[in-house]
């Protein structure tokens, strides 16, 4: 059955103020905060999108009889910065036989490395692999018309990757380290859990912050001041003046945030002296917390773990949290707890012979994945049988 004998007309739009926030919303739920529209809605008012990053807003929304039913995040990209799903090596390729990478189109969130829906699609819809796949050639369609080289749907989670590539998409597979909550009662509960070696590096750890007279401040974004945003901000763009690059989101985009997701946006900042030093900007979901980036103007001995991680790790269990997510890359996440956990990426490239090429380096590397998380989880930092034992006392399948 066509779109069209199925009812759906497909559109695409070059910002989210073409369509009301209670409708898309609708779609995006509750569970993943960077789906919302204040989240996307904040990027494009706050510059962070557009001519300055090269991420150019084309979202697709797909109605059936005037109503809402499915849509994506959709970007045309002149450049793969702020994806974390590295095609650096596809685009070096095209242009050494004369092809053209760039533009490429991205169904994904801007610099940002989350697992979340990338199908938007309402909970009472029938037929949702329909829907699905209304939007999937929509996307296809119009990257054709537009002579776009290749379309990416980046961290769907696994259902929805499946999804896509039942519709005859390649599927690409990476890796992140992630913190999981089996039902701890407390900080000294998960504590309890790890090996004797971890447990008293991580305690060596909080000491060393403690010891070094540090305050630390958690302010939700109903708390949050424009002075916090202000400070914050200020570490951000310190990591990329000792860095290369340049801070692509803005104070407007923070202050905004803070505004608009009062309950999800988060800051944990540091002072020494009444004078702030560092901090950690994050995003709450329903079920995951997502610890986005940090930055400082001062080296203390244990403050990136304290912030980044022990900081999170307490307000994950005090808020039942399923999960913590803490951004992409990090091996030195294991020891603290956080353990390797598979990433989803589909794709479809244009030029068949570059399709097939690239199809055979992702299954390598699909098997080279596996191999790195088998290796990986050997040296988890927990002891044996502790978390299902915690699993076990508080019935909790997480």
């Amino acid at each position: 059955m066509s779109d069209q004998e199925a009812g759906f007309q497909l559109s695409i739009i070059g910002g989210l103020d073409q369509v009301k926030a209670a409708d898309w919303n609708k779609l995006a739920g509750v569970q993943n905060p960077f789906v919302r529209h204040e989240f996307l809605r904040a990027l494009e008012t706050g510059d962070c999108v557009g001519d300055t990053t090269g991420w150019y807003p084309r979202h697709a929304l797909l109605e059936r009889a005037g109503v809402l039913v499915g849509a994506m995040p959709m970007y045309v990209k002149t450049n793969s910065y702020g994806e974390f799903v590295f095609d650096w090596a596809f685009a070096d390729a095209y242009e050494r036989h004369g092809l053209k990478y760039y533009p490429k189109l991205v169904v994904a969130v801007p610099f940002t490395p989350a697992t979340g829906p990338r199908l938007l699609l309402s909970d009472d819809t029938v037929g949702h692999e329909r829907v699905s796949a209304a939007l999937v050639q929509g996307a296809l369609a119009y990257a054709q018309q537009e002579e776009i080289s290749s379309v990416h749907w980046l961290f769907p989670p696994e259902e929805q990757a499946q999804l896509l590539t039942d519709t005859g998409l390649m599927q690409r597979t990476g890796y992140q380290f992630h913190w999981t909550n089996p039902g701890y009662r407390d900080f000294d509960d998960y504590l309890s859990c790890l090996t004797h070696k971890r447990r008293k590096e991580i305690r060596r750890e909080r000491r060393d912050v403690e010891s070094a007279g540090l305050d630390i401040e958690v302010l939700w974004g109903r708390d949050a001041e424009e002075r916090h945003w202000h400070a914050f901000h200020r570490f951000y763009c310190a990591i990329y003046d000792r860095k290369w690059g340049f801070p692509t989101l803005t104070l407007d985009f923070f202050l905004t945030l803070g505004e608009q997701m009062p309950d999800e946006a988060l800051l944990i900042l540091a002072s020494n002296n009444g004078r702030y030093v560092a901090g950690t900007y994050s995003v709450c979901g329903s079920d995951t917390l997502f610890g986005r980036t940090w930055g400082c103007t001062e080296q203390h001995r244990g403050l990136h773990f304290e912030l980044c991680y022990y900081q999170h790790i307490e307000i994950a269990i005090q808020r039942g949290l399923r999960q913590l997510e803490a951004g992409a890359q990090g091996e030195h996440k294991v020891s603290r707890g956080f353990l390797p956990t598979k990433t989803y990426s589909t794709h479809w490239f244009a030029h068949p012979s570059f399709s097939r090429a690239i199809g055979e380096f992702v299954d390598n590397e699909s098997r080279d994945v596996d191999r790195y998380i088998d290796a990986a989880a050997t040296h988890s930092p927990f002891k044996e049988g502790a978390r299902e034992a915690v699993t076990e006392r508080t019935g909790n399948a997480g």
